[in-house]
C-alpha cells in the first residue's frame, strides 16, 4: 500500500509519521509525507527522531503538489487543520484521522532547549504508539 501522511506545513508530525513508519513497517509498503504548505523541516523533530533512532536529516518540506501523479492507497491527516482542509485526492484514496499536538506550539514559552524538547518527544513517542499500532493493523486488514 501507498500511504501518505498529511499536516499543515509538513514540518514536525508528518515528517515523524512518515520516518516511524519507514523504520517500523517500511519494507512491506511505501509511504511519504506532504503539508498543505511546506514550512521547512523543524530542527527539534529531527533530533528527538534521531535520538529514537530514526534519521530524518535528509528529509525536506514538500507540498502535496509534489505528489500530484502519485496515487495513494491511505491518506493519514496527523493534525485537525489537515483534516478539516484535506483536498480531494486523485483516486479518492480512503482518509483517515490520527490527530496529535502541535511539538512547536507546545513548546513555545519554554525556558530552556531541554524543556521545549519534551514535547516534541512526547509526540514522537505518541506517533510510534499509533504507527506500529493502529495504522499497523489498518494496514493489515
Amino acid at each position: 500500500m501507498r500511504v501518505l501522511f498529511l499536516c499543515t506545513g509538513n514540518s514536525c508530525r508528518s515528517q515523524m509519521a512518515e520516518g516511524w513508519a519507514r523504520a517500523l513497517l517500511g519494507e512491506q509498503h511505501t509511504f511519504a509525507s506532504a503539508g498543505l504548505q511546506a514550512h521547512g523541516l523543524n530542527p527539534r523533530a529531527v533530533q528527538v527522531m534521531a535520538e529514537a533512532g530514526v534519521d530524518l536529516s535528509g528529509h525536506t518540506s514538500q507540498t502535496l503538489d509534489a505528489f500530484r501523479d502519485a496515487p495513494f492507497d491511505l491518506v493519514v491527516t496527523v493534525c485537525d487543520h489537515a483534516a478539516e482542509t484535506c483536498p480531494v485526492l486523485p483516486g479518492a484514496p480512503r482518509t483517515v484521522h490520527a490527530g496529535f499536538p502541535d511539538p512547536p506550539r507546545l513548546a513555545a514559552g519554554a525556558k530552556s532547549e531541554e524543556q521545549a524538547l519534551r514535547p516534541f518527544r512526547e509526540v514522537r513517542d505518541q506517533i510510534r504508539a499509533y504507527v506500529a499500532g493502529e495504522l499497523a493493523r489498518l494496514l493489515e486488514a
